[in-house]
């Protein structure tokens, strides 16, 4: 499992919470002062990129475009990806107000700054009301070009297969829902995929056979698995992102609520494949119903 050292982020101009996306995503709650929320959320995300800047990532930061408000903006894997094998994605997103989130700039900053070898837009599946929201929808392995994906509104099987398909990857699908039965609405809010260790909410999973199914994968591509509960994933424990800095350190960056809801053990486990970077968004959290991991677009592609 190749690690990222270069993220892009987009700084969020008109955050907010967004009704349309909450339709799916029961971590959403909203919050009073929209004024106070968009401060409360810029602050977080200044801080975010400062703290790992400090650690000796590269973060690129594009700002947001005027316009068109867009809440869910700072969400920018959602509609953005790239894979080691020189390919950009832009993928079919579930909310109609988020689908203007897709620029052209970036798209051609990535073919200035890096070797892009085709582009792939996936868009069109958004008028058959079928959706893939990128590394929201998929956790991939790519190294042993695996894709695991929890099935919800947001995640279409028919356009992860054909995704899957075209790129040579395998599809793991499983169902995971929360306390009240409802589909969890991106995968990697259910699990982390690091170079060596996944975080997994085996409890989201009630299916024992799926269960099984994904254990077993996981085991047989060496990842050391760390079980999280319904609990931690409310916290966002499974919302995490392993990338390595500069000097070649491997960083797992999470939020201070995923963090603090891990278990001494759990720490210690983590703590043995890298170091841990608690990044306090609970503003973002809250009102967004995501977290640091989605906030992030890894480049794996190779500079020019």
């Amino acid at each position: 499992m190749p690690l990222p050292s270069t993220i892009l982020m987009i700084r969020p101009v008109s955050f907010g919470y967004n009704e349309e996306t909450a339709a799916t995503n029961f971590f959403q709650s909203p919050l009073p002062g929209k004024q106070k929320v968009q401060a409360l959320a810029m602050g977080e995300f200044e801080n975010m990129v400062n703290l790992m800047r400090d650690h000796d990532i590269e973060v690129i930061v594009f700002e947001d475009t005027d316009g068109n408000p867009k809440p869910d903006a700072v969400f920018l894997n959602n509609w953005l990806g790239t894979s080691p094998a020189g390919i950009i994605f832009i993928f079919p997103m579930y909310a109609e107000n988020r689908r203007s989130e897709k620029r052209d700039d970036i798209l051609k900053w990535l073919n200035e700054n890096f070797k892009v070898k085709d582009v792939q837009d996936w868009s069109e599946f958004e008028a058959e009301g079928r959706f893939l929201e990128g590394t929201g929808s998929m956790v991939m392995d790519h190294k042993n070009k695996m894709i695991y994906a929890a099935i919800s509104p947001r995640t279409n099987l028919f356009v992860l297969e054909k995704f899957a398909g075209a790129n040579g990857y395998q599809a793991m699908v499983f169902l995971a829902t929360d306390k009240n039965g409802n589909p969890v609405y991106h995968t990697n809010v259910v699990m982390t995929l690091g170079e060596e260790f996944a975080v997994l909410c085996e409890e989201a999973i009630e299916e024992e056979w799926e269960l099984i199914a994904v254990r077993q994968l996981l085991e047989s591509t060496d990842h050391k698995i760390i079980p999280i509960s319904r609990d931690q994933m409310l916290s966002f424990a499974g919302n995490m992102l392993e990338l390595k800095n500069k000097k070649g350190e491997r960083i797992l960056i999470m939020s201070r609520a995923a963090f603090e809801s891990l278990k001494d053990e759990q720490k210690q486990i983590l703590e043995s494949y890298a170091k841990l970077l608690p990044i306090p968004v609970p503003t973002i959290e809250a009102v967004g119903g995501g977290s640091v991991r989605c906030m992030m677009t890894e480049v794996f592609l190779e500079k020019k």
